[in-house]
């Protein structure tokens, strides 16, 4: 049997400064391949191009990225400022509602970084456009100096509710994770699940309750290392399976939300 296809939400770039691309990380396509075992497919989030209902039958499941630009504020409400960022319209109008169609018909997703938060958003949620600026709260940044490997290091403990879904996932109520974000959740959408927080309160993981498919979610970066690092693997290896569920059955498994 072939792999199933795993549709990896692409950012838009400009490379040498005028020549526009989408592209998606190298780490997101090893992740999906050789973690989840299913064929990487890069896609052009941009509504001119491509529309959520054929993305929904060419691929079996979805990798919603991290990337550079935020969910534009007036997605849940707010005016933009500068401390919101720069923004991708053309990801917003294909990302919200492909999670709001995904959510409805159980077609399994996993949320990383943006992604987490655009679940959030797609479900009515807010976001806060600076995390650290919030009283009692760190800087959850990509650190700004150092190699690839030292930017995505393990730097904080993300803790999960007692007996949810991250915590029989992983097999452990506290794990260690790399933090890479600015932005983070405020508000939950609508049966939004925060099932795990950083230390300081920051809400690191999540999943749709209710959902008939898989929505696990997480603010960090598990594609980075994901073969190896005991906290990515069991989330990739549990994706790989719903989605290959649903490239079986057209429909998700009843065990994967409780």
């Amino acid at each position: 049997m072939a792999r199933p296809v795993v549709g990896i939400i692409g950012n838009s770039y400009t490379i040498n400064d005028r020549y526009p691309a989408h592209a998606g990380g190298t780490i997101n396509s090893a992740a999906v391949a050789e973690v989840a075992d299913c064929v990487p497919l890069i896609i052009p989030s941009d509504p001119r191009y491509v529309s959520v209902a054929e993305l929904m039958e060419v691929c079996d499941g979805f990798v919603l990225t991290g990337g550079r630009p935020n969910v534009h504020p007036e997605e849940y409400g707010e005016t933009p400022t500068e401390a919101h960022g720069a923004f991708d319209r053309a990801r917003d109008a294909i990302s919200l509602p492909l999670v709001r169609a995904c959510v409805a018909r159980g077609q399994p997703f996993l949320g990383i970084c943006r992604g987490f938060q655009e679940v959030n958003v797609a479900l009515g949620g807010t976001l806060h456009p600076e995390i650290r600026d919030l009283p009692g709260r760190v800087n959850h940044r990509m650190p700004p100096d150092g190699t690839v490997e030292e930017q995505f290091a393990l730097r904080h403990k993300v803790r999960f509710q007692p007996g949810g879904v991250f915590h029989r996932l992983m097999g452990a109520v506290e794990v260690m994770t790399n933090t890479l974000h600015g932005q983070g959740v405020i508000a939950a959408g609508r049966d939004i699940v925060i099932d795990g927080w950083a230390h300081d309160g920051t809400p690191e993981a999540l999943y749709v309750r209710g959902a008939p498919g898989f929505t696990l979610s997480v603010q960090w970066h598990p594609e980075w290392n994901a073969a190896a690092d005991p906290v990515s693997r069991p989330l990739f290896t549990a994706f790989g399976d719903a989605v290959r569920d649903w490239a079986r059955t057209g429909r998700a498994p009843l065990r994967q939300m409780a």
